[in-house]
């Protein structure tokens, strides 16, 4: 990781602390006023993937976290309440829903600075932080995250180092940039690595975003690292899994596999995918995105349009690899069962089949549960 600590200076691990943070207060804050309906919505899910599709996307987009919407899906399938190939529809649609964090930052982070903002949202939401109502306390904790996260953001922004006056920047990474394909697979390493640290793909994506609107990185290797993060993601429900049953490990598995072979078929057509986003770039906004002989004010000019490019890689890819896998959502399953095989039935034999505690125990999850033993034990 000197890569990471290379590039950035002191202020940055606190900046991105701090945005961090933000989104970790709006997401719980979104958590809390929506929840408890979105794991109605996700308890209700049948086996129609475009459904699951559907619910994931609306979830993910509402609480702002696709962890928080793969750690739920794993809890539903520990406590048999979705089926393994519902979990994949469900965890096809986070994909997507987790693409519109990225817009929000590209547009509002980039196309306009929020920052100034920031004390008095976080000065005009204190009211409703310490009021009685449970809803209002959680729409000022929402607004206080939103307010530090566009913060984080903008102390992100200027801790990059000025290109200008840091030539042994430039020559550290004319090391890594210079080495063709190959440079791009070492920014899809280090995109999952950072992922698997920061463990947020969408602090990790801001990360992305600032570097690539700082010219620090070209657009392709910021794509790169954008795919990493598209792995990276996964370790969070495959930690959530660990210690599950043999099913919701098997959810983890299938969101491994997902986002592992959308990656891989993209490495494949990667160079074609982002001439077609330099084409829509130039059509729509009259710019090349790939050039890469742009005179310092030039780039000064037109470098709130990266992030905006960025986040349109990132949603096209995750819509296109949706739309390619959707039909694969059986075989996706069968492999992740077959890499995770009922090795323990004694152990799990002895086990309570419905009522489960630990991790992912939520009251909705409790209550359901419950009744579903009490059935089992009355029919018995």
């Amino acid at each position: 990781m000197g890569f990471f600590i290379f590039l950035t200076p002191a202020t940055a691990p606190a900046a991105l602390g701090l945005f961090l943070y933000g989104m970790k207060l709006m997401s719980e804050a979104l958590q809390k006023v929506a929840g408890g309906r979105m794991r109605q919505i996700l308890a209700a899910i049948t086996n129609n993937r475009i459904k699951g599709v559907l619910t994931g996307f609306l979830v993910t987009t509402t609480i702002q976290s696709s962890s928080a919407t793969t750690v739920m899906v794993v809890s539903f399938v520990n406590a048999g309440l979705l089926s393994l190939i519902g979990a994949v529809g469900v965890i096809m649609g986070a994909n997507i829903g987790t693409t519109v964090t990225a817009w929000i930052i590209s547009l509002l982070g980039f196309k306009v600075s929020l920052s100034f903002l920031s004390l008095p949202l976080i000065g005009i939401s204190f009211p409703f932080f310490f009021s009685k109502n449970s809803i209002k306390k959680s729409w000022g904790e929402f607004i206080i995250g939103f307010a530090i996260l566009f913060l984080g953001l903008q102390f992100l922004k200027e801790s990059v180092p000025d290109m200008n006056n840091n030539a042994g920047v430039l020559n550290f990474l004319s090391s890594f940039t210079d080495l063709g394909y190959i440079s791009i697979l070492i920014f899809v390493i280090i995109g999952t690595i950072l992922t698997v640290i920061i463990q947020s793909s969408s602090a990790t994506m801001a990360l992305t975003l600032v570097m690539v609107y700082n010219g620090l990185i070209p657009f392709e290797l910021a794509a790169a690292m954008v795919l990493g993060e598209n792995i990276g993601t996964t370790i969070t429900a495959n930690i959530a899994a660990f210690v599950a049953n043999v099913s919701a490990k098997r959810a983890a598995r299938a969101h491994l596999i997902f986002n592992t072979f959308g990656v891989i078929w993209m490495l494949i057509v990667f160079h074609p995918f982002l001439r077609g986003i330099d084409s829509f770039m130039q059509h729509y906004h009259n710019i090349s995105i790939l050039s890469t002989h742009l005179s310092h004010a030039d780039y000064e000019s037109i470098k709130q349009e990266y992030p905006i490019a960025l986040s349109l890689f990132h949603t096209s890819f995750n819509i296109l690899n949706t739309l390619m896998l959707l039909g694969f959502a059986k075989l996706i399953a069968k492999i992740a069962t077959k890499m995770v095989p009922d090795d323990d039935e004694e152990e799990e034999e002895f086990r309570l089949q419905y009522i489960n505690s630990g991790l992912f125990s939520t009251s909705e999850l409790s209550i359901m549960q419950a009744k579903m033993k009490s059935q089992i034990l009355v029919a018995a």
